[in-house]
């Protein structure tokens, strides 16, 4: 490490990047969590790092270099937090999961944690605390920095940093967990879920869908402002509009919940309509998020999808 850091400050940049890309991937979840975006998380980890370069010389090496990235990480974050308006903060992008990586093998119990973590329902609750809050509840609940060393990366109190915390953890505290929820279900259980709504789909079976889902479903496409609440709502909704075209659905993961690749005829060939990430409550689908603008190879998924010959 020594070494490394000598011959970064030197200016040998292979040197910096192999000091700070093991810290690469877990920065970009931290900035994912705080911006609840996947692009502004990447130009955030981005400019992260060339200030880090830019300032290496004034790095102070009796603290750890993950602290010190974290605390540029973050502050960059809360800047780019305070200049948004208003729109921008409650837009919430889906996270692929090949963006989480670890420094280290985590044991079960600290990878559903870490899956835990970038839940499209914590990461929305985060968006509804202030940037303070938000901030100190990922760096001292998910990230397991001491309240010390958040009063230190942030230039604040302990008491401003408990305070803080307190008042975060009884907002996301009531978020439900999609791991538990998948853990009860069990493998069996899942596979049997996507392969009945799969077919449901591509049957244009509106009575198996609708009664997949819970009473108070919900069923929203960013970016557009339509959203269906019950079934009946959704039952109407779907009939008058996607169960008119057909279908081919893929199985994927995003932040860390069942998703859907969706996919739309169009001539001879179903071309990417939707990535639908699949809130449960039990055996019940209680939200079907579909974001209309998602990257798909980023989630696994190709651009295309044709049916294999006979079909």
């Amino acid at each position: 490490m020594q070494e490394l850091l000598a011959a970064a400050r030197a200016g040998d940049e292979h040197a910096f990047g192999q000091l700070v890309d093991p810290w690469r991937g877990e920065l970009h979840a931290h900035c994912y969590r705080m911006l609840g975006s996947d692009a502004d998380a990447q130009d955030a980890v981005q400019e992260t790092l060339l200030r880090a370069w830019s300032s290496l010389p004034r790095y102070d090496d009796r603290g750890s270099i993950r602290a010190w990235l974290y605390k540029i990480a973050t502050n960059r974050c809360l800047t780019l937090i305070e200049r948004r308006d208003k729109r921008a903060e409650e837009a919430l992008d889906p996270y692929p999961e090949s963006r989480l990586t670890w420094t280290a093998a985590l044991t079960p119990e600290a990878e559903m944690l870490a899956l835990e973590s970038v839940e499209l329902a914590f990461v929305t609750a985060l968006q509804h605390l202030s940037a303070l809050q938000r901030a100190v509840l990922l760096l001292r609940d998910v990230l397991a920095f001491s309240a010390r060393e958040v009063s230190e990366l942030l230039e604040t109190s302990v008491a401003a940093v408990n305070s803080a915390l307190q008042r975060a953890r009884s907002v996301v505290s009531a978020v439900p967990s999609q791991q538990q929820t998948l853990r009860t279900l069990g493998e069996s259980g899942e596979r049997d879920l996507v392969r009945r709504y799969i077919a449901a789909w591509e049957a244009r079976d509106v009575d198996t869908i609708v009664a997949m889902l819970a009473e108070d479903a919900k069923y929203s496409m960013p970016p557009l402002p339509d959203w269906f609440v019950g079934r009946d709502a959704i039952r109407t909704f779907l009939l008058d509009g996607p169960l008119r075209d057909q279908w081919r659905f893929l199985p994927a993961r995003a932040n860390g919940q069942l998703a859907f690749g969706t996919y739309l005829l169009e001539g001879d060939r179903y071309v990417p309509a939707g990535l639908d990430v699949v809130v449960l409550r039990g055996s019940h689908i209680v939200e079907v998020v579909s974001y209309l603008e998602a990257d798909f190879p980023t989630f696994g998924l190709p651009d295309e999808f044709v049916d294999p010959p006979g079909l």
